[in-house]
């Protein structure tokens, strides 16, 4: 019968013969390539519906990113100032949502490119339930 610390090692073993022979099969550092085939754009369009998308490409929209949300009174609103702590109805770490003209399109998190803010998407919501949200 084993101990724990030898069954450990029987892991350990396992898990390092795992790994060594998936580095094997992928070179030397594991990484296999994936043959990719080039986008092409099977769509052809005429010349009234390049224009028709064109119109609509030029549309300004407002996209904001909300961080969470609170509901207060307005007498506790009117007692806050400079350094009050809002408590928001998200957890920390939890991904913004991101909106275009109210409405959700997307969730994603903060990111800090050259000290400016941005937002990585992390999952686009997909059409079909963007229209479902409309209605």
């Amino acid at each position: 019968m084993g101990t724990e610390k030898d069954d450990d090692l029987d892991d350990w073993a396992a898990a390092m013969a795992e790994q060594a022979e998936a580095e094997a099969q992928g070179g030397e550092d594991g990484v296999q390539v994936a043959e990719l085939d080039e986008l092409e754009d099977d769509s052809k369009l005429t010349g009234e519906e390049k224009r028709k998308l064109d119109t609509i490409l030029d549309i300004p929209v407002t996209i904001s990113m909300e961080v969470g949300r609170s509901h207060i009174s307005i007498r506790n609103l009117l007692q806050l100032n400079q350094g009050s702590v809002v408590e928001l109805d998200r957890v920390a770490g939890e991904p913004l949502d991101v909106l275009v003209n109210g409405t959700l399109i997307a969730h994603g998190e903060v990111v800090v490119v050259n000290d400016k803010f941005g937002i990585r998407l992390t999952d686009v919501i997909s059409q079909i339930e963007r229209i479902k949200k409309l209605r």
